[in-house]
Order: structure tokens, then C-alpha cells, then sequence
């Protein structure tokens, strides 16, 4: 098999490559950088740029299927400027996707785009599945239900297309676990708000898979990528804490003092989604980590005991 991946250097794609090559799996990647491309045999960077509507045509040929993972970082301070920026470098990617699909003879099978839980409605009551059409009145609930529509005019092509909505992943070399974990490390964690804010969190192996997984059976339509046991903000932040053997002695830090140091992205910190995990699961997907103390415990001790064999 030869997946395209859009997005391969990042925290959720450099764990699909690495999982993609253990199957034996080649892979092809865009890069809007041309020194970054490689040319191995399993391997090969192809240039693009959806800003100008520019892609190496090439990086279809041979290719089984595409997994879209294209955007820039949410965290960081919502300015007009950083908006237009987290919008474009969703939307433009999936429409130059889409054209370019459509003037080559290709070979795709499957199309898998990312998305984000970030577009169900904050609640500390409710428990969110594929089927709820309500769209959070935030700037990420905006940019996520966008982000979908774009992905969903794939679906003119013959192949089945997948939307992932993944929630709070947890790795040790990149993503919100290591901020979150820093001031831990130096007996400064906090709790935030109430602490009741519900956190739907994934592991790194398991969201790399989850794509995989979608991609091997060629399944369509929208996926929850959560782990089945979500916990609310005061459980993680305590259980990072007894992972690093740190006690967690501030008091609860309040959404206001936050919007003074991070202004309107202090919104991630504090919303609560509780999302459901059964629709992967009834695909027939194993998680490997179900348990919030056996995650992070990975995570803190960077060990993969289940990555090789279960790749």
C-alpha cells in the first residue's frame, strides 16, 4: 500500500509514517518546503503550496489512499492576524487537494481528512457522539465546522472520504502534554477552573492508528478519535502529577487570570466535551490505551511496550 500524507512531519504524522513503514507501507508526503524533501525507497517528498494553488502532480501516482493532516498549531493567541492564518492553512490545503484529485487519473481508494472535537458545544453534561449537529459558538467551533464542509466536497470523487475528530492527544515529544506537564515538573501545576471540565484525551499510538485503521477498511463518513474513558480536567492534571511523583499544592487557576496571559485561546483551557468513543470501537478498532493512568505513563516514560508488536 502507498498512502499521500499531507501534514507527515507533525506530531500525529510522524507517528503514522513510523507506524506506515512497520506494515511495510510506502509513503509520500507534501512539504511547502523544498529542501525537505527526501527521496528514499519507502519515502518521498513531493513540493506543494496550497497558498498558490501549486502541487507536484506526481505525488498521486501508485497512490492507495490520502490522509489530510494540513494545519498550523491552535495554540497560540487568537489575533486577527494568527485567525486567518489557522483558518487557511485548513481550508486551502483540502480545496487544492480536491482540485488537483480531480485532473489526475488516480488510484485513491480512501480519503481521510483531520478534524477536531473542538466543534461540539462546551457542557459538562452532555456526552457527544457523531450524530450531534450542534456547533460550539467559539472560534474553534467555527473553524472546525468549515474545516468539515471543505473535507466533505471530496466526497463528489468515487472514493469513501472520513472526517477525525480528535480530541486531547497525548505524546511526549510534541502536541499540549508537555506544557501542560512543565509546570508539574517544577511544582508549579494548577488545576484549571472548576476542574469539572471534561477532557476527551487520545495517546499518539492510538490516533495514528485509528487513521490506519479507517484507511485499511476503507470507511467514510465521521469518527470520534477519543479514547473510551474521558476524565475531567482535575483527574489529568492529577494524574500527570502522580506520574512524575509531583504534588499539586496551587490553588485552581480561574479563566480570568488566564485571559490576561493568553486572551481568547484561554477558551481551550477551560471548555468541556465529552465525546463518545463507540463508533470507532463498533468498526471494529482496539484501543490500546483505554486508561488514563496507563497513557500517561507511557507518555512520561516514553516507552512504546505495544507500538512494534501491535503496528
Amino acid at each position: 500500500m502507498k498512502i499521500l500524507i499531507a501534514g507527515a512531519t507533525g506530531l500525529i504524522g510522524s507517528e503514522i509514517v513510523r507506524i506506515c513503514h512497520n506494515r511495510g507501507y510506502a509513503v509520500n508526503y507534501l512539504s511547502t518546503s523544498k529542501k525537505k524533501i527526501v527521496v528514499s525507497e519507502n519515502y518521498q517528498g513531493f513540493y506543494w503550496n496550497p497558498s498558490k494553488k501549486r502541487i507536484d502532480m506526481a505525488c498521486f501516482d501508485d497512490v492507495d489512499a490520502v490522509i489530510n493532516l494540513s494545519g498550523v498549531s491552535i495554540s497560540k493567541r487568537w489575533t486577527p492576524t494568527n485567525k486567518r492564518k489557522i483558518m487557511g492553512s485548513r481550508l486551502k490545503p483540502l480545496e487544492l487537494l480536491n482540485e488537483a484529485i480531480a485532473r489526475t487519473d488516480h488510484t485513491i481508494k480512501s480519503f481521510v481528512s483531520a478534524s477536531a472535537i473542538g466543534i461540539y458545544p462546551h457542557s459538562y453534561t452532555n456526552y457527544y457522539d457523531e450524530a450531534c449537529n450542534e456547533v460550539d459558538d467559539s472560534f474553534l467551533g467555527r473553524v472546525v465546522s468549515k474545516w468539515e464542509v471543505a473535507a466533505k466536497e471530496l466526497d463528489a470523487h468515487t472514493f469513501p472520504v472520513a472526517i477525525v475528530r480528535t480530541g486531547l492527544v497525548l505524546a511526549a515529544k510534541g502536541g499540549a502534554f508537555p506544557k501542560m506537564a512543565k509546570p508539574i515538573k517544577f511544582f508549579a501545576g494548577a488545576v484549571y477552573g472548576n476542574g469539572e471540565q471534561w477532557q476527551s484525551w487520545i495517546h499518539i499510538t492510538d490516533i495514528a492508528k485509528i487513521y490506519l485503521h479507517i484507511v485499511e477498511n476503507q470507511l467514510e463518513g465521521i469518527y470520534n478519535a477519543v479514547a473510551p474513558n474521558p476524565v475531567t480536567n482535575n483527574k489529568l492534571m492529577h494524574e500527570i502529577a502522580h506520574a512524575y511523583k509531583k504534588p499539586i499544592i496551587w490553588p485552581n487557576i480561574p479563566m480570568a487570570l488566564m485571559k490576561l496571559i493568553l486572551g481568547k485561546m484561554t477558551y481551550l483551557l477551560y471548555v468541556s466535551q465529552r465525546v463518545s468513543a463507540k463508533k470507532i470501537e463498533e468498526t471494529g478498532y482496539h484501543f490500546n490505551y483505554s486508561n488514563i493512568t496507563v497513557a500517561i505513563g507511557d507518555v512520561v516514560n516514553e516507552k512504546s511496550q505495544f507500538r512494534e508488536e501491535l503496528a
